[in-house]
């Protein structure tokens, strides 16, 4: 409906919605933030030392792979078809993830949590409130 036919009511309604999704959001990744979470290292001849963070790209952004516990990396595992290969990953607070990792990726960086996991996966793009101002690609519109 265009604005100026929205009864009010229902304006309200939606406005309210918002709100108390936003609320879902910050507290969710309040969580995120304040939780280890595993994250592999990627593929490399490399020691573990050097070797970097899972990453996978989509559409010109860069996410860092993370799971919540092993069940979950293992269902990513089998999704991959590489079940039965080890899987070398480090502990890493969400914190520490979204405020020193994806700056330092030089690149436009998110984090997506249990990615094999569907609906119940989480995706944190490079997004202003998300991730620190200096890499979240919306922060020049809002400067």
């Amino acid at each position: 409906m265009p604005p100026s036919t929205v009864p009010a009511g229902a304006a309200r309604t939606e406005n309210a919605f918002a709100a108390e999704r936003r609320l879902e959001f910050a507290a969710l990744l309040d969580r995120f933030r304040a939780t280890p979470v595993l994250v592999p290292l990627g593929e490399g001849n490399s020691s573990d030392d050097e070797r970097g963070l899972l990453t996978a790209d989509l559409n010109g952004i860069r996410f860092i792979l993370a799971f919540s516990d092993r069940q979950a990396l293992a269902r990513y595992a089998q999704a991959r078809g590489e079940f039965g290969r080890e899987w070398t990953y480090q502990t890493i607070l969400g914190a520490r993830l979204l405020d020193v990792a994806v700056p330092s990726a030089g690149v436009p960086c998110g984090v997506a949590l249990d990615c094999a996991d569907g609906p119940d996966g989480l995706i944190l793009p490079p997004m202003r409130g998300i991730v620190p101002a200096e890499a979240a690609i919306d922060a020049s519109t809002h400067d």
